[in-house]
């Protein structure tokens, strides 16, 4: 709003310089002395064609301002041929006029227009000056008059378009790169999580196990069940705050010690907590081993690691584990007896939903659910190697 005021603004003080300028050309060339009815009337054209320069710009009232700054120079031009004045009149409002035209105007308007200011200019100085009218050079130049200004105000309006545009495109980045970002943003967040709840949810179920086989064991008076139950508590506690403090160096961009997110080659380790636990695990593993990419080794171990604390919380004994090696992919599956709890709880389905998500962002997927006889819960994983 405050811009389109102070364009009225400009628009208004041009009209009134304008009007003030051709007026005082009028009263300067003598005029007033030759006719001075004749010349009040001129006057009086020339104040309200050049302050029709202030309108709104419109169609109509662009072109019908054209038109009155050419009636009103033809005007004076057969006054000053007919007085014998030889001052040139002033043709500030026409030029304007001429520039709204060329700015505001367009197709067969806009031509017409043009048209209609370049005859005005010719014809205004074929009468100023008879004496050169045949010299086809300073036809040239008097058409120019009309022409000129038509072109700039064609040239400032694709001028201002195509700045426009480069702005319009210059936020439209600017968006794409804030969606981007806040995407990137969003998936960090959820990797985190992802992260944090592989490393957390697989010690903390273990320690929940072994500390009420430790109770039961307590209320019975057997010392050495309890011994061991605490002692794979305190183990499971200690391997938890060091995965933790290890993804708290990640995420601070520090690795001090140089050790290495854990990979396939460590399933040996996490097979034992989970055995330990109380699950007892059957592993088969078939193929060689390739050398796989660390992104695509610690996401396999995280994804294990999930399946597994699934079976521990939700299944019983026994589950079987197969990994197989082949040439272009790692296939991965475990089935278990469904337990007696229900096998799609909360935490079942966050594990089960981050585990499609680590292996989508791999190109592989991961499928999961019970079986045929609905007595046995299957999950089957499937990553390109290549992916990585």
């Amino acid at each position: 709003m405050e811009v389109s005021r102070s364009l009225a603004r400009q628009s208004l003080l041009v009209a009134v310089v304008a009007a003030a300028v051709d007026s005082l050309q009028l009263v300067l060339c003598g005029a007033f002395g030759a006719a001075p009815v004749a010349a009040a009337l001129l006057a009086t054209g020339f104040i309200a064609a050049d302050l029709a320069l202030a309108a709104t710009p419109s169609t109509r009232s662009v072109l019908a301002t054209a038109v009155a700054q050419v009636v009103v120079k033809l005007a004076a031009m057969v006054f000053v041929h007919h007085y014998g004045t030889t001052t040139r009149i002033s043709d500030i409002g026409f030029l304007v006029a001429g520039y709204r035209a060329g700015a505001w105007l367009t197709g067969a308007t806009s031509v017409a227009t043009v048209l209609l200011l370049v005859a005005g200019s010719t014809v205004t100085n074929l009468l100023a000056a008879a004496s050169v009218s045949r010299d086809w050079r300073v036809l040239l130049v008097n058409a120019a008059t009309g022409l000129v200004p038509w072109l700039v105000g064609r040239y400032t309006t694709a001028r201002g378009a195509y700045i426009a545009e480069l702005e319009q495109r210059e936020r439209l980045r600017q968006q794409e790169q804030r969606a981007a970002l806040d995407r990137a943003l969003s998936d960090e967040r959820a990797a985190i999580a992802r992260d944090l709840h592989d490393v957390i949810s697989h010690h903390v179920s273990a320690i929940g196990i072994h500390a009420g086989v430790a109770r039961m064991a307590l209320s019975r008076t057997d010392a050495e069940a309890a011994t061991r139950s605490l002692t794979a508590v305190e183990s499971s506690s200690r391997s938890a705050m060091v995965d933790l403090r290890r993804q708290l160096d990640l995420l601070h961009g520090r690795d001090d010690e140089g050790q290495r997110q854990p990979g396939l080659a460590d399933i040996d380790d996490l097979v034992e907590r989970v055995r330990a636990a109380g699950l007892d695990v059957r592993v088969e593993i078939s193929g060689r081993p390739p050398v796989l990419p660390e992104s695509l080794d610690v996401m396999l171990h995280r994804v294990v690691q999930e399946i597994l604390t699934n079976a521990l919380r939700h299944g019983s004994a026994p589950a079987r584990l197969e990994i197989g090696y082949r040439p272009t992919r790692v296939e991965i599956r475990e089935t278990n007896p469904i337990g007696a709890l229900p096998p799609l709880g909360g935490g079942v389905r966050r594990g089960l939903e981050g585990i499609r998500r680590r292996v989508e962002l791999f190109g592989g997927t991961a499928h999961s659910g019970p079986d045929r006889t609905g007595s046995r819960w299957d999950i089957v994983v499937s990553v390109p190697i290549g992916a990585a």
